[in-house]
Formats: C-alpha cells, structure tokens, sequence
C-alpha cells in the first residue's frame, strides 16, 4: 500500500511538472496581457482620432470610407456596418481590410487585417450600446446589423517626428 501510495505521488509530481514547464501559467497570462495591451493602444489611437478610413477591394479597385464605429468587445477590436451597404459586400468576398487613422498632431496607423463577421446577437447589442446614434438607424435583431472583429491583424505606428515605425501584431 505505502508502496502504490509512493507511486502515486510520483505521477502527480511528475504531472504537475511537465504542466509547469510546458505551460507555465505565468506565460499564459503574460501573452493575453500583451495581446489585451496591444488591443487597447491600436484602439485608443484610432479613437482619439475620432474617424478612421477603412479601405476594402472590389475586384482589383480599392474603395475607402470614413468610419466611426468602433469598441473593444471580448478583447477584440470590432466595427459595425449595415449589410446593405457596399462595404459589407465587399468584406464578403474578400476579407482583407486596412485601416488608417490620422491624430492631426503627425501619427498616424495602418493597420491591416481580416476582417471576420460575428452574428451574436451578444456583440451587435455590445456595439449598439457603446456608440449612441447606431440604434437611430440599427438594432440588434434587424436583418441589416453587422459587426466585425479584426483577426491576423498588423498595426504600423507612423510619424512625422520618428524615424522608425512601430509594429503591434495582435
């Protein structure tokens, strides 16, 4: 018994140090931090700049257009369309998306990405509720909301005043 007893503490030993130094949960939470902190200054630059442009493709012509909607939701970056519109159409058949944001003080961000569509309702209501006037011409149980997060996505920093451009990737 004593015996069976040592072999058991052995394995939970041993269980624990290969979960330790294979996912050492100081890691874990180390990588959700700098994404979340990644998340929020691309988002708070963008939003400190009140209005972005968000460029899509259709066929080989890109087309831009100024954009307000904007919000953080599940530790993603998310934006709101109607599916009516041109823009909604265009993401459809080809996800990718750039952004841009100028502060008028000489930063500026681009920021490229996929632009993925997310059919909760949770995250249509979620947007809604952050930006006051989208429930003026949206709701959350109409056929025309849509809401997109960013995924794969690359933020490049750009100023007047810095040589070197700095790069997020979350």
């Amino acid at each position: 018994m004593k015996r069976l007893l040592a072999y058991f503490m052995l394995v939970c030993m041993l269980s624990v140090f290969f979960e330790a130094t294979h996912n050492p949960p100081c890691e874990a939470a180390e990588k959700k931090s700098d994404k979340e902190a990644a998340v929020r200054e691309v988002y708070d630059f963008i939003k400190g700049c009140n209005n972005y442009y968000l460029a899509t493709v259709e066929g080989d012509q890109p087309h831009v257009r100024p954009f307000g909607s904007l919000a953080i939701f599940e530790g993603k970056i998310y934006f709101q369309t109607g599916k009516v519109k041109s823009v909604s159409k265009q993401i459809s058949v080809n996800p990718k998306i750039e952004i841009c944001a100028f502060d008028n003080k000489g930063k500026w961000v681009r920021v490229q990405a996929i632009a993925v569509n997310d059919d909760r309702r949770a995250a249509k209501q979620f947007l809604i509720d952050t930006m006051p006037g989208l429930e003026k011409m949206y709701s959350a149980d109409d056929d025309n909301t849509q809401v997109l997060y960013l995924k794969d996505a690359t933020a490049v920093f750009y100023s007047f005043t810095e040589e070197k451009p700095k790069v997020i990737k979350f």
